[in-house]
């Protein structure tokens, strides 16, 4: 064995590979981002398309196209719910100081079940369907940033 070899790794001559402790992103930081990236795309196609399934709902206003927007909205709120987003949460009193609670995921599930009530009746004009499409998507905004 030679003793030359030895003292040029004691000074860090051959020290070519970065060190654990040195200033670089970490492996789990980096695919960490990658996941939270991919998943907010994911969230964004879905936003999309209960976007189009909406318009879509409001010129052929069938019950077809009614189940598919129904099943969009609650896959985006469900998604939305299990990545661990919290739910936005507002209080408010009423004219007795009670105060009250309440959650944007109950009021989509509401405006979804007052949507499938006007369809039903059929008596309402497309722009009633249009305007809580509308109410839907913009609490579905609300929950998604």
């Amino acid at each position: 064995m030679k003793v030359n070899d030895l003292a040029g790794l004691r000074t860090g001559q051959y020290s070519s590979v970065p060190r654990s402790g040195s200033s670089g992103t970490k492996f789990s930081e980096i695919i960490s981002r990658q996941e939270v990236q991919l998943y907010k795309e994911q969230l964004d196609r879905l936003l999309a398309d209960v976007q189009f399934a909406g318009e879509r709902l409001g010129k052929s206003r069938n019950f077809q196209d009614l189940v598919k927007y129904k099943s969009l909205v609650k896959q985006l709120v469900k998604e939305t719910v299990e990545a661990g987003m919290e739910l936005k949460q507002s209080h408010s009193w009423n004219r007795f100081a009670e105060g009250r609670v309440l959650q944007t995921v109950e009021l989509i599930d509401e405006k979804l079940v007052e949507l499938t009530e006007e369809m039903l009746e059929d008596e309402k004009q497309s722009i009633d369907i249009l305007g809580k499409v509308g109410e839907i998507k913009g609490l579905l905004v609300n929950l998604y940033t």
